[in-house]
């Protein structure tokens, strides 16, 4: 029984910290890019665009340009997201003794 307290015991914690982990995701805002910085977009952790900066240069070129680039920087913060959850909530498994082959619901 000891064994199954301390599993226990672990998968509370890792709630806990798993929690708390996504709190501070939320919070957190990237800044995507592109065209070499012509477009920078700022977008929280729960993919909400705060923010869409354009270089007055921009301005001149073709709407088409100036959408693709638009797209391409909300694309960029979002991968950066999702490369920051993945580093943040992938290595919170590392710190317990889980049995092998143990499989989390996410």
């Amino acid at each position: 029984m000891t064994d199954f307290n301390e599993l226990m015991n672990q998968a509370r914690q890792m709630q806990e910290q798993m929690q708390k982990a996504q709190e501070e995701l939320a919070n957190l805002v990237v800044q995507g890019e592109s065209g070499a910085g012509l477009v920078t977009v700022s977008m929280n952790g729960r993919h909400d665009v705060k923010a869409v900066k354009l270089a007055d240069t921009l301005l001149q070129e073709d709407k088409e340009v100036v959408e693709d680039l638009i797209a391409a920087a909300v694309n960029d913060a979002v991968r950066k997201l999702e490369d920051k959850n993945k580093e943040t909530l992938g290595g919170m498994a590392s710190g317990f003794n889980l049995p092998e082959g143990f499989k989390f619901p996410f």
